[in-house]
């Protein structure tokens, strides 16, 4: 009342009362600029894309992700880095490629500086957030306990433990679409059933066989189970009256779980499905004009914990990487998304690159002579894969369906879009000549920028980092230490598959340098009888102070000289002597063994 008199008395009436208007819609706005999102973030494991309805997928119904799609936004190019599990939760929990880091490989823990290299949630409690994290951690990370950044881990972890007035981010993993689920003597294979097995549509690339479907009818009703889940968190999240300021994030960790899905660079292993619900009062933020609507632009999985950090106002450590790709800093558009594999659990070394476009996805094999479907006994326990292996053996596949089983090319390139299934390798069409090129130019970019530590085998690189006391990150990022575009140029020269570069191998074989010594065993091994005449020099690295040169050697000289048992047992004294001083360890040398043993002896695979 007196205000308003005043207002009378000023002979201002009008314009005090629109400048209070205009204060109060300043302050109103600077209210709701400053209350910060929750973030729900659902993981689901092994499934793709192209298992979810609302992705087009025949197989399983997914009703719960079909209504969350609805009402946020569905990316449609989103894709995993690295592939297979606990190097895809090594980048999201720290923002940077396993590969830059030197995680890629499947369960080793190498250590990385974590002064350098903080974790998400570290940045998020210290923007007085409450971080929880249920079911999984797996971050392949050393000099750390996985449980430490969050307030609950495990089953102790739920958001309603969080306090009043302060914003929660909550990762809520589910397990039922897991790989495990078709492993049948797994505790999460219980309760699945044939029953789908004759409505299934299968990929190109797999057998028709009653263990193929009876595979997809249990991995159709695992994934199934999880978007029932999904259902019942979302549920959870509107009875605590909490779904209004919660932005809530849904991803898979990976591809798929069936035999060349999970752990392979197609889109089978790394497209991703990525749906997120934003609320009303976040309307600013949604990346199209309306809930419902679908997202072309490229995601990468490294992308999320930068743009995680960004919508809650956290700040964003330096050696982070990715593009925040929502909220008010988004950043623009990459062209291309980069993707890594390593050894695969015990006994499937490989070195896998790729980098894409939204139409292309060029892939590099560095071990060319080993297939795809290298015996990893993990895989073996699905039913679908021993059966294809079988039905391999037997000589009875198709030239597609046995492609899996047989040795690669170097170059792969596909036309992703047009060929979902990437069963057309383009590469060598004089068409596509400018494209792959570029593909090839722009993965050495990203090998470059990210230090990739793959260009010498495991151990010896562990070995090379300890001896000077450094974590791997920071070997890598030394040029004395780790030459990498050498590295990169002698690899090439390998994989050229030339016979005339052989003596640039029989040189190299000299080198002071052991990486280039290995890589020049390679060289012998991937030439095969081509590099007979180099006999004496293969002969000498098999006598080499490095194991993994003098391992790849004896595989050289198996290849060249037809020395295969002679070097199989040759390998089990190696295993026996390691056996013998503890050394066994499947992130070390013993698998680059069981792997090359493997290829020598085909035939006695399960």
């Amino acid at each position: 009342m007196v205000l308003m008199y005043v207002f009378k008395l000023s002979g201002f009436r009008s314009f005090f009362a629109k400048f209070i208007c205009v204060l109060i819609a300043l302050l109103n706005h600077a209210l709701a600029g400053s209350e910060r999102p929750n973030i729900l973030w659902i993981t689901s494991e092994d499934n793709g894309a192209q298992w979810l309805s609302v992705y087009g997928s025949p197989n399983a119904k997914t009703p719960n992700l079909d209504r969350m799609a609805e009402e946020g936004f569905r990316y449609t190019h989103c894709f995993d880095n690295a592939a297979v599990c606990a190097p895809t939760r090594s980048l999201w929990i720290t923002g940077v490629h396993a590969v830059s880091t030197g995680t890629e490989q499947m369960r080793s823990r190498y250590e990385i500086p974590h002064d350098l290299i903080p974790y998400w949630p570290d940045q998020i409690v210290k923007a007085g957030y409450l971080a929880t994290n249920k079911h999984k951690t797996d971050y392949n990370i050393g000099g750390r306990a996985d449980e430490d950044p969050w307030r609950g881990s495990r089953g102790k972890a739920n958001w309603t433990s969080y306090r009043e007035n302060q914003p929660f981010a909550a990762v809520m993993n589910i397990t039922f679409s897991h790989e495990s689920s078709l492993h049948p003597k797994k505790k999460q294979s219980q309760g699945l059933t044939d029953s789908y097995a004759d409505r299934m549509v299968l990929h190109p690339y797999h057998p028709d066989l009653p263990a193929v479907r009876s595979s997809y009818s249990k991995y159709a009703q695992a994934v199934e189970k999880m978007d029932h889940r999904v259902g019942r968190i979302l549920q959870e999240l509107e009875e605590n009256a909490l779904a209004e300021s919660t932005i809530v994030i849904y991803c898979s960790d990976h591809g798929g779980a069936l035999p060349r899905g999970k752990r392979f660079l197609f889109n089978s292993g790394t497209h991703c499905p990525l749906i997120i619900r934003i609320p009303e009062k976040f309307r600013d933020w949604w990346p199209a004009e309306k809930p419902g609507m679908t997202v072309d632009r490229l995601v990468s999985f490294i992308d999320l914990p930068k743009t995680i950090l960004s919508l809650t106002q956290a700040e964003i450590p330096p050696a982070m990487q990715g593009r925040i790709f929502l909220g008010d800093g988004i950043e623009p558009e990459p062209e291309y998304h980069f993707s890594y594999r390593g050894r695969a659990d015990k006994g499937a070394v490989d070195m896998v690159r790729g980098v894409r476009d939204k139409e292309f996805l060029y892939i590099k094999n560095y071990m060319p002579w080993a297939p795809r479907g290298q015996y990893l006994p993990y895989m073996w326990e699905i039913e679908a894969t021993s059966a294809w292996h079988d039905h391999y053996k037997a000589g009875q596949c198709s030239s597609l369906e046995a492609r899996f089983f047989e040795p690669r090319v170097v170059d792969e390139l596909y036309d992703h879009e047009n060929d979902y299934h990437n069963i057309n390798n383009l590469a060598a069409e004089p068409a596509q000549k400018a494209r792959i090129e570029r593909l090839r130019h722009e993965l050495r970019q990203q090998q470059l920028a990210n230090f990739d530590p793959g260009l010498i085998p495991e151990q010896m690189r562990k070995a090379r980092a300890e001896a000077h006391g450094l974590t791997i990150y920071e070997m890598v990022r030394q040029p004395d230490l780790y030459p990498l575009e050498r590295y990169l140029d002698y690899s090439d020269m390998v994989l050229a598959g030339d016979a005339r570069n052989l003596p640039q191998l029989i040189e190299g074989a000299k080198d002071a340098d052991p990486a280039i010594r290995y890589w020049s065993a390679c060289g012998f091994a991937y030439l095969g009888v081509a590099a007979e005449s180099a006999d004496k020099e293969i002969e000498t690295l098999t006598e080499e102070e490095s194991i993994e040169v003098k391992i790849m050697a004896l595989f050289a000289l198996a290849r060249s000289q037809g020395q295969t048992e002679r070097v199989l047992k040759r390998y089990d004294a190696l295993l026996l002597q390691a056996e013998q001083e503890g050394k066994v360890d499947q992130s070390d040398y013993i698998s680059l063994i069981y792997s090359l043993q493997n290829l020598l002896t085909p035939d006695d695979l399960l």
